[in-house]
């Protein structure tokens, strides 16, 4: 089609700009509103402790430190080698 065609149309229409309103309508005073059930609330909680917590646990971490750097801390080569064989099977199974 060509451009000329649809200037034409427009103009047997009269449709080639809308008319302009300045005038707005106000409602009747009502207002969106938001409530959130106490599950809700509660979620929103547990989710803000879990995202403040740290993924470390330090207390663990302090006690592993104080075995391995007094020469305490032993691994038992049989309980290795299954947990190993364990996370293997996982991965591949």
């Amino acid at each position: 089609m060509r451009i000329d065609a649809y200037n034409q149309v427009a103009a047997i229409y009269k449709s080639s700009k809308p008319a302009r309103t300045n005038a707005t309508k106000k409602t009747t005073g009502f207002q969106d509103q938001l409530q959130l059930s106490q599950a809700g609330r509660d979620y929103q909680i547990a989710k803000q402790a879990v995202a403040n917590a740290s993924d470390i646990r330090e207390d663990k971490v302090a006690e592993l430190k104080t075995k391995v750097d007094s020469g305490n801390y032993k691994v038992d080569a049989g309980d290795f080698a299954s947990k190993l064989l364990e996370k293997y099977n996982e991965l591949n199974g």
